[in-house]
């Protein structure tokens, strides 16, 4: 095996990391917000627990991409790809950090607060979860024009959000019962908004490593 043959399989290892980062991240989010409907606790302790083995596998990534640079040099083009899985793992990574922030604001909700509709949560919740699966699908296939797609559902988000932020604020107005709970949903409604923000980075890095070039 020649030094080509070994960095591309190298390189493939490490984009493999990033894929297994990405699917333990979205699916973080998806047990944190599971944990918040059913305000069960012991799931919303075991996202927390499990935050550790994604941060290690960042760490992975990170590592191996480094030793890669120094080993083997790589020319530009491959330079570039590594330091875009590099900075894709770092934004899948804040994912699940925001997952641990769920679940935690779940835990301060605790059982016994009084119920408040999740309709648009869920709906933003569902929405920036197709938006991670899609963002990291089009950056594994190269797909331009599912990463663009990807930026249209950001805006329904965006929405979404500020829905979301106006009818707690009223309900908490209307009910001040309900004001603990609507504080830490305003959060739960803040980090999913910067959960979907993080999918459109990952687009972002692929249009710069396909186009060279920066695109917001």
């Amino acid at each position: 095996m020649n030094v080509r043959e070994r960095f591309e399989l190298a390189l493939m290892g490490i984009q493999h990391q990033l894929t297994e980062l990405s699917d333990l991240s979205i699916e973080a989010l998806e047990q944190a917000f599971t944990a918040l409907e059913n305000r069960d606790l012991e799931l919303a302790l075991n996202v927390i627990e499990d935050d550790m083995h994604i941060n290690r596998l960042e760490e992975m990534i990170n590592d191996q991409a480094i030793l890669l640079i120094t080993r083997q040099q790589p020319v530009a083009k491959d330079l570039r790809q590594l330091m875009v899985i590099v900075k894709a793992a770092s934004d899948m990574e804040r994912v699940a950090d925001y997952a641990v922030d769920i679940a935690k604001e779940t835990i301060r909700i605790g059982e016994n607060a009084p119920t408040v509709d999740l309709t648009h949560l869920r709906d933003m919740h569902q929405k920036t979860v197709t938006m991670l699966r899609s963002s990291v699908e089009a950056f594994v296939e190269r797909d331009m024009i599912k990463a663009k797609d990807v930026a249209q559902l950001d805006d329904e988000v965006d929405e979404l959000y500020g829905v979301t932020v106006r009818e707690l604020l009223e309900l908490s107005v209307a009910d001040s019962s309900c004001i603990k709970v609507v504080s830490h949903l305003s959060f739960v409604s803040r980090f999913l908004e910067r959960c979907a923000d993080h999918s459109t980075n990952i687009c972002e890095h692929l249009f710069y490593l396909v186009k060279g070039e920066h695109y917001e």
